[in-house]
């Protein structure tokens, strides 16, 4: 029951990380009446936090690693207790300091935990073969798809359910209960001995191959991060389909999740760096694809969701995994590197909706409202031109990873 209690405690952090960057930058703007550009400004800042702090996080793992237990209900209880404050929030006086506190508050809970889960991949495995570090990938990130496919529905459904006024409080209180179970659910894969590794430094990440996969991750998160903190703007205002936008949030995850065990199947047979390679120049065609659509262009946007959504659940497989087995081939200590990983992660998150948000507000855009063409031509060049080219800059650099990097 390992592996799927992996699934389990992926799921809940992904269901607290996708309202963070996608449904948090809508519910301040709408909700809270606070601007795109100080949205941007507060999680550039926050990532600031995160600067210091998922290091020094992966670091406190690595040192008591007896403590993994406590660690991971800690994690937990953080995403318990602040979804519920965060969606309960009304704007007023002192609005921006609140949201900044509590945001803390749930970035802090959800490193932990993906510090913890992913830097314990050599102890959650049943081996540390590189095969079976890609399986424990495979089940984490179905895991993490299903919890992403959870919060992408789960307003829509509370609002159905005819929750009163708008649905964010109820979402905030259905995601604090969730945690709970998990932490409930999950106590006993925090128990398994840790297998602890050697003391980490960036000569010993360098000759790992790690530092190369760790530049790749943040450059091919950038495109990702920047559809995703749009997706909702693109959607309801330039293609007009905002009926619609919750169902192809949860399609485009969907295909991410169905795509997994393909990904991992054909990784096994010729590689990890052999199959991004295949999955990337999809995602490249599908950005430019979004480039041409216009108002009403349901049936072609939806082709998009799946194969962009089939290509992120590459990305979210593949790189982890190889990450991994370069640290467990090395013998290095994991959750300190892990850390920095998470932090460059929601860097480019941060940066995404840093330079993002700001343009679309300079240039006139308003979520809802009656955007003019130039407002909405900025829409889809921060949306689908921007991320086709990081793609391709990303599709350039995995190139180079050497060949012998690949799982046997």
């Amino acid at each position: 029951m390992t592996y799927p209690r992996v699934s389990l405690y992926a799921m809940m952090l992904a269901s607290a990380g996708i309202p963070l960057y996608i449904h948090l930058p809508q519910f301040a703007a709408v909700e809270l009446g606070i601007g795109l550009g100080t949205v941007g400004a507060i999680l550039l800042a926050i990532r600031l936090v995160d600067l210091v702090q998922d290091p020094a996080i992966g670091w406190l793992v690595d040192r008591w690693p007896s403590a993994q237990l406590p660690f991971a209900m800690l994690a937990a209880g953080g995403l318990a207790f602040g979804f519920p404050l965060l969606f309960s929030l009304t704007a007023g006086p002192g609005v921006i300091v609140k949201l900044i506190a509590i945001l803390i508050g749930l970035f802090t809970a959800y490193s932990l935990g993906m510090i913890l889960l992913y830097g314990r991949s050599a102890t959650l495995a049943r081996t540390r073969e590189p095969g079976e570090l890609l399986t424990l990938a495979a089940f984490r990130e179905g895991g993490m798809l299903a919890g992403v496919i959870f919060a992408a529905i789960a307003p829509a459904a509370l609002a159905g359910l005819g929750t009163s006024g708008n649905a964010y409080p109820a979402f905030g209180l259905a995601l604090g209960g969730f945690a709970l179970l998990t932490a409930l659910l999950t106590r006993p894969i925090w128990s398994r001995p840790v297998l602890a590794g050697r003391p980490l430094s960036l000569p010993s990440l360098a000759d790992a191959g790690a530092l190369r996969l760790l530049a790749l991750a943040v450059l091919n998160s950038l495109p990702v991060a920047l559809t995703s903190t749009l997706f909702l703007f693109f959607v309801e205002d330039r293609l007009q389909l905002a009926g619609y936008a919750g169902g192809l949030l949860v399609l485009f995850f969907l295909f991410a999740g169905l795509s997994v065990p393909f990904w991992t199947r054909l990784s096994q047979r010729v590689g990890p760096r052999r199959t991004l390679l295949i999955a990337m120049p999809l995602a490249i065609a599908s950005f430019a694809g979004a480039a041409f659509l216009g108002p009403g262009d349901l049936l072609a946007f939806v082709l998009i969701c799946a194969i962009s959504g089939a290509t992120l659940g590459a990305d979210m497989v593949l790189l982890p995994a190889m990450f991994s087995i370069a640290l467990t081939r090395a013998g290095l200590n994991a959750s300190t590197a892990f850390g920095i990983w998470s932090f460059a992660g929601k860097l480019a998150l941060a940066l995404a909706a840093f330079l993002a948000l700001p343009l679309l507000e300079q240039q006139g855009f308003q979520p809802g409202a009656d955007n003019d063409p130039r407002a909405l031509g900025a829409l889809t060049l921060t949306y689908a031109i921007f991320p086709c080219v990081l793609k391709s800059a990303a599709f350039a650099f995995a190139l180079t990873l050497p060949q012998e990097r690949l799982v046997r």
